[in-house]
């Protein structure tokens, strides 16, 4: 395979909460690669829209090593953040509240042309417009208000601003949530295409087991702040290794009663535990019907289990 064009060792953030320390993402690992999709799944609060939003500086990691295009990002000064920003943008989880509710489309959509001064006048008009028709939208909405479109409008628009300034790599951060079913595979199968369009690769995180198998590449899936599994996702979804992959993989239903009725349902006992007090073993150990002394007492590896697998499971 080729290079990385993105590289993440050790990466951990910590928030405080009072007098103590929520460990949101602990000693996360994973190399993206370019024009590839990989999808992020994990139930809620387990720290996927954190992982992403450290990546792109938008939190500062508390430590580990992230590598963008062969930069540092941990390392760049404001100025070097800044210019390394047009190559990596982020797509937010909901429409109604990521988009400045006083500022019209053709505003919203150029003011990173504005911030980066990839262009002005007329030229900075005819780029705006090209955006909202690569997105499906037209030149009539330039002047519009948020408030006058529907959810999967609004998400084009942030698409199209994500697209402004012709990044390399988008964050994907559920995109699809806030959106009916019926717009969701719209907004999904724009995305595949302006891949295709720009070469663009993706972190693109959600719940949606089936969407995800469906634009992702590989799959990593996350519990209580650590990755647990890493696959293609073919191979995932054939054959989960991690005891967690299999019970998150059991609960997507099949639309055939037969089938439905004869196969083997994980139910997941108990709660998650509390962030702020985890297992001192692997997180996962106390909901897990396979957990054996070593997981509550020793936290599992990460490492590859086999060819192009990876996973943290003591079984492995």
């Amino acid at each position: 395979m080729n290079q990385p064009l993105l590289k993440i060792r050790g990466l951990t953030k910590e928030f405080r909460v009072g007098a103590k320390k929520l460990l949101a993402v602990d000693d996360f690992n994973i190399d993206i690669y370019p024009g590839e999709t990989v999808g992020l799944v994990g139930e809620s609060g387990c720290g996927k829209s954190t992982v992403g939003r450290t990546i792109l500086q938008l939190h500062t990691p508390t430590k580990g090593l992230i590598e963008f295009d062969n930069a540092q990002l941990t390392l760049l000064g404001r100025r070097e953040l800044k210019k390394m920003r047009r190559k990596m943008q982020i797509v937010f989880q909901d429409p109604y509240a990521s988009l400045n509710p006083r500022m019209t489309v053709q505003e919203i959509i150029g003011e990173a042309i504005d911030i980066h001064r990839l262009a002005r006048g007329a030229k900075r008009k005819e780029r705006i417009l090209e955006l909202l028709k690569l997105v499906g939208l037209n030149e009539s909405h330039m002047s519009r208000f948020p408030h006058e479109f529907s959810g999967g409008q609004r998400q084009r628009i942030g698409i199209a601003r994500a697209l402004a300034v012709e990044p390399k790599f988008l964050v994907c951060d559920e995109p699809l949530s806030a959106l009916d079913v019926s717009i969701q595979a719209q907004v999904v199968n724009l995305l595949k295409s302006l891949q295709k369009q720009m070469g663009l690769t993706y972190l693109f995180i959600a719940h949606d087991l089936s969407l995800i198998k469906y634009i992702s590449d590989r799959v990593a899936v996350m519990y209580l702040g650590q990755l647990m599994e890493l696959a293609s996702t073919e191979e995932l979804y054939r054959e989960p290794l991690h005891p967690y992959t299999k019970a998150l993989l059991s609960s997507i239903p099949i639309p055939d009663p037969v089938v439905e009725r004869k196969r083997n349902r994980i139910v997941l006992k108990g709660e998650i535990p509390n962030p702020l007090n985890p297992p001192k073993g692997c997180p996962f150990c106390t909901r897990c019907s396979e957990a054996v002394t070593k997981c509550f007492n020793e936290k599992p590896k990460w490492r590859e289990v086999r060819a192009g697998r990876f996973a943290a499971c003591h079984l492995f």
